[in-house]
């Protein structure tokens, strides 16, 4: 990447202080950069580098992630970080913004177009609409406390673990291309050394909280979930890849829950398109925008 990079910023939301990236170009419209679970807001650092000429680029750092602060009980919440981001938005008093989401961070960003659709130009969502109706069904076929007791025990070992310990920044490194075999070296590189923290040994820890790997038992109800979803006014483009675990809209039936929404699905890319196959991705992304 070229020219000088994003400066760091803090907001508070819910008096926690929360990280995002700010690439300049202020009285450029505005772009809201959203990354997905146990990420961080600088694996946007391409598509950013790519469109902070035209927009106000703002990512940020989810509660629990990147530079962000972690939540004292471990438990992270969609409708917090729904309200995080309408933090963010609110502070940057512009409006309306255009967004861009990943995976976790599409699930919050899409419940805050359909709260606030006055506050949405327009939302990129790739692979954010959460678990599949099939996967939903899955998870319910187990009563609800048996789910219950499940967590609890999760929770407890969540609670005894520290985070992993690398002994290098290879080894983490490592790491990050065995998670996703679609990125490239330098791509890899780059996500891991802004991904961790050097700890007071040496060695090296991913950012994000562990108590991300513990979800909770249940969300809100389906029913509101799709109640949202319809009060998006803003135009909407939902991304997948073919290799993905995801579910697509398109064969699932929740696209029937949008009132404006084109689905569009990536060869030869697994759940980070935009890393996977980023060419293909930002011609699409401009297009759209």
């Amino acid at each position: 990447m070229n020219g000088t990079g994003p400066t760091s910023q803090t907001f508070i939301s819910q008096r926690l202080r929360l990280n995002y990236l700010d690439w300049g170009n202020p009285e450029a419209p505005p772009l809201v950069l959203v990354h997905g679970g146990r990420d961080h807001a600088r694996s946007w650092d391409w598509t950013a580098e790519a469109l902070r000429a035209d927009w106000h680029v703002v990512a940020m750092d989810h509660r629990g992630h990147g530079d962000s602060d972690w939540v004292s009980d471990g438990n992270y919440r969609a409708e917090d970080m729904v309200y995080d981001l309408a933090q963010l938005i609110h502070q940057l008093g512009r409006g309306p913004v255009t967004i861009v989401s990943h995976s976790m961070g599409g699930h919050v960003a899409l419940r805050y177009a359909g709260i606030f659709p006055d506050m949405v130009s327009k939302i990129v969502a790739i692979e954010g609409l959460g678990p599949s109706p099939r996967r939903s069904a899955e998870m319910r076929a187990t009563p609800y406390p048996a789910r219950m007791a499940e967590w609890i025990e999760k929770k407890r070992k969540a609670a005894s673990r520290s985070p992993r310990k690398y002994e290098s920044i290879e080894a983490a490194f490592a790491r990050m291309i065995e998670e996703n075999s679609y990125l490239t070296a330098s791509q890899a590189r780059h996500l891991t050394i802004h991904g961790v923290n050097r700890n007071e040994d040496g060695t090296f820890s991913w950012k994000f909280d562990p108590h991300m790997h513990v979800w909770p038992v249940e969300d809100i109800g389906d029913e509101f979930i799709h109640q949202t979803w319809n009060a998006i006014t803003a135009p909407t483009l939902l991304l997948y890849g073919k290799d993905s675990w995801a579910s697509s809209p398109l064969s699932d039936g929740r696209l029937k829950h949008f009132r404006n929404a084109e689905v569009i699905e990536f060869e030869k890319a697994g759940h980070w398109l935009h890393h996977d196959q980023f060419d293909q991705f930002m011609d699409t992304l401009r297009d759209f925008l």
